[in-house]
């Protein structure tokens, strides 16, 4: 099987009830996801976003990955419980997956332990650092910095130093 890394690119936070939401698109296409696609997505998003809890500042971040068969994934990652990583996982035009079509705006919740595949966590590791720098190891907790610090554009095999 050949691999190849893919694109990653970055996005403005967006907020969808109490929580600001880093985004992140990984695709192999230069031309990146489709408008309808990504507003589908955000649209979807809340679905996958575990109530707040008393104390943990409300972040949490994507990874919205097209693949080439067509098949859309958003993966939703929120720190609840102070330091803790919770996952809420959806899909759409994605058979094998349970989608009931081939249209990639129509998206369905996942019921998987999954939290990811190899184009999908290089995200988690820079999110791990970010969070710990700007939450968790100041005296008050920095959001902004926090929501600011992501994981450079590029390909997603890129290594950043920590």
């Amino acid at each position: 099987m050949a691999f190849t890394e893919k694109l990653l690119s970055v996005h403005s936070p967006i907020q969808v009830g109490d929580r600001r939401v880093k985004r992140y698109h990984v695709t192999a296409d230069p031309a990146g996801i489709a408008p309808e696609v990504q507003r589908a997505a955000y649209a979807f998003l809340h679905r996958l976003l575990p109530e707040t809890d008393d104390g943990t500042p409300t972040a949490a971040f994507t990874v919205l990955h097209q693949g080439a068969d067509g098949g859309v994934y958003l993966n939703a990652y929120s720190w609840v419980w102070d330091n803790v990583l919770h996952f809420g996982g959806g899909a759409a035009a994605q058979p094998a997956l349970d989608c009931p079509d081939l249209d990639p705006t129509r998206f369905i919740r996942l019921d998987r332990s999954w939290i990811g595949c190899v184009w999908e966590l290089p995200p988690i590791g820079h999110e791990r650092e970010a969070w710990v720098r700007h939450v968790l190891v100041p005296d008050r907790p920095d959001l902004d910095g926090y929501l600011a610090d992501s994981l450079p554009e590029g390909s997603t095999g890129h290594r950043t130093a920590v």
